[in-house]
């Protein structure tokens, strides 16, 4: 609509066709109004039944909530109304009449359950408090991408459909290809770590990935989106500053160009940007630590994952986003490298917040020969990923890199209950429609 005006640019004074959703109607007698929303907020539209044509005022006051209706009239100024000003409309338009029986209440006074939510997304994203977290997310996005830029990356993108998987044959979502087997990709771990060795040095990514992981827990997705960067002549240590630098940059963003979304959802007053760098302990650190917590029934030992629990009982510890080094090798992927004094401990970090790891990432084994045995170590037959390894026997330097989990991302710098919230339309062991 070209002459469309939005419902937070109305002026007093003007002539104006604004065009939304229905919100509301309430009716007083003589006097009725409808509200109408559309994506910068609401406007109202006065009806004086005395004093309006009654097909006009009809129109208005029966058309069902949500229906898309656009409406044109003369824009009076009015403190009472919700944006200081009001539509005297002199026509109305029912673009889309909306079905009276709606499955869920989108001006969000009636609540439903987060099953009937993701059934009905479109409706649910009507509501300022949803809609909010998808305006925060594209925020996020969009600055961890300046974020990278500024460190010098080129953004690229890798298949989504492969041959092999990162880390070999499990968790894994197979497809058929032309009659052969193929997978949904797990990481673009591999292909990022290709361009290193190109004239690009430092690439990121952000897409999705794949993971038939049966989990079914408020922080799991089989479909989610990777934040993931990769830099030539860099160590561990590099990464983890540039991942620092993109976390906090994120929230930064946040704080200054998301404001009415924070609002909405009811966390500006207690939304922080991280201060300070964050803390780095080592996994014998931090497993002792937790121990000292006392939050775990067993004493963890060198070479145990970090349970839920103690990863808990460490971030409230600690209070704010901190990395986890210098891993355990055995419990790292085959690409991680290990330290050149101690092959028992590897290069691995990741970052955590108080709630969950967010983070995987470390420095890469460049070296051909002391990849191979990695693949060998840990299972995996070289020659299944030729494709990758030959390219370290033309000149790989040094590199770096991490994924970033994007969703988790948003989960905690919100504080959403659920991952699934982070998501328009989520995948899980139940969930493959909408």
């Amino acid at each position: 609509m070209q002459d469309r005006t939005y419902a937070a640019d109305a002026e007093p004074g003007s002539r104006a066709t604004v065009a939304g959703w229905v919100h509301e109607i309430r009716d007083l007698g003589g006097i009725a109004f409808l509200i109408l929303r559309d994506t910068t907020g609401r406007i109202q539209v006065k009806f004086e039944k005395d004093e309006m044509d009654d097909e006009l005022v009809e129109t208005g006051l029966s058309v069902s909530r949500e229906s898309v209706v656009a409406v044109t009239g003369g824009v009076e100024e009015e403190s009472r109304a919700p944006t200081g000003v009001e539509v005297v409309p002199d026509s109305i338009e029912v673009i889309a009449p909306a079905d009276t029986d709606l499955p869920l209440d989108p001006s969000g006074k009636v609540d439903a359950e987060l099953s009937t939510r993701l059934d009905n997304r479109t409706l649910d994203l009507r509501k300022p408090d949803v809609k909010a977290i998808f305006e925060v997310r594209a925020e996020i996005l969009r600055a961890a991408r300046e974020e990278l830029r500024s460190a010098g990356c080129t953004e690229i993108n890798t298949p989504k459909i492969v041959a092999t998987g990162t880390e070999g044959g499990t968790e894994l979502f197979p497809i058929t290809y032309f009659g052969e087997e193929a997978f949904m990709n797990q990481s673009p771990q591999l292909f990022k770590q290709l361009m290193v060795g190109s004239g690009l040095e430092r690439v990121f990514e952000i897409g999705p990935i794949f993971r038939a992981e049966e989990h079914n827990t408020p922080r799991h997705l089989n479909e989610a989106t990777s934040i993931d960067f990769e830099g030539a002549f860099c160590d561990h240590s590099d990464a983890m500053d540039v991942c620092e630098s993109v976390v906090t940059g994120v929230y930064e963003s946040v704080a200054e160009n998301c404001t009415e979304q924070l609002e909405a959802l009811g966390i500006a007053d207690e939304f922080s940007v991280p201060d300070g760098e964050f803390p780095r302990l080592t996994y014998e650190e931090a497993i002792e630590r937790i121990n000292a917590t006392g939050a775990l029934d067993e004493q963890l030992v060198w070479g145990d994952d970090l349970p839920t629990e103690g990863e808990h009982a460490l971030g409230e510890e600690v209070g704010g986003h901190y990395f986890i080094t210098d891993w355990p090798s055995e419990i790292k992927p085959f690409y991680i490298k290990d330290y050149d004094d101690d092959e028992t401990v590897s290069t691995g970090f990741d970052l955590m917040h108080p709630r969950m790891e967010l983070v995987s990432g470390g420095q890469r084994e460049h070296r051909h020969d002391r990849l191979i045995e990695g693949f060998q170590q840990q299972g995996l037959d070289p020659e299944e990923f030729e494709y990758y390894t030959k390219m370290f026997k033309y000149g790989m330097p040094p590199h770096a890199g991490w994924g970033l989990g994007g969703e988790r991302l948003v989960m905690t710098l919100l504080d959403l209950d659920n991952i699934r919230e982070a998501v328009i339309f989520p995948r899980d062991r139940q969930r493959l429609s909408p």
